[in-house]
C-alpha cells in the first residue's frame, strides 16, 4: 500500500495525543508530519512528501489576490508540525481540538495521500446523508 486507506475509531489521551494506525504508521514510519486545518471542521495530516506539494500550491495562490493570501495565511498560521513518539502518538494542539470539536475520540481515515481526524458524529453526519448525483459518478469509477 502506498497511500492511507480505511478508518480507525482512536481515544485522545488527557495531553491531546493520539495514536496513528500501525497501518498508517507503515507508510510514514517515523517522519514528521504537518497538521492544519482547512476542510472545517477535521484536521488534515499530510506526510511531508504531500505536504510539499500543497504548500507549493498555496504558495502561488498567495501571489494571485489579496483574498487567497489572507485565506492561506489564516491555514498557514494554524498548521503545526507533528512528530510521532516512539508509540506512534502525536499531540493536537489544545485550539486544533476544539476547532475540529474532538472530545475524547477522533475517527482517523485514510484519505490516499494524506489523513483527516473527524469528530466521530460530525463524520456520520457528513457521509450519511444520501447524495445520488455523487453516486452516480462513484459507480462509473468502481
Amino acid at each position: 500500500m502506498t497511500g492511507f486507506l480505511g478508518s480507525y475509531l482512536h481515544q485522545l489521551d488527557e495531553k491531546g495525543r493520539i495514536a496513528l494506525p500501525a497501518a498508517f504508521r507503515r507508510v510514514t514510519g517515523e517522519e514528521s508530519l504537518v497538521l492544519v486545518q482547512n476542510e472545517d471542521p477535521a484536521l488534515i495530516l499530510y506526510p511531508n512528501a504531500a505536504w510539499a506539494q500543497v504548500e507549493e500550491k498555496l504558495g502561488e495562490l498567495m501571489h494571485k489576490s489579496a483574498e487567497a493570501r489572507e485565506r492561506v495565511l489564516k491555514v498557514v498560521a494554524n498548521a503545526v508540525e507533528v512528530v510521532p513518539d516512539k508509540q506512534g502518538r502525536i499531540l493536537i494542539p489544545e485550539r486544533l481540538q476544539d476547532a475540529a470539536r474532538l472530545e475524547g475520540q477522533a475517527l482517523v481515515v485514510g484519505v490516499f495521500d494524506r489523513i483527516e481526524l473527524w469528530n466521530p458524529g460530525l463524520f456520520e453526519e457528513l457521509t450519511s446523508e444520501p447524495k445520488p448525483e455523487l453516486d452516480q459518478f462513484l459507480r462509473q469509477i468502481l
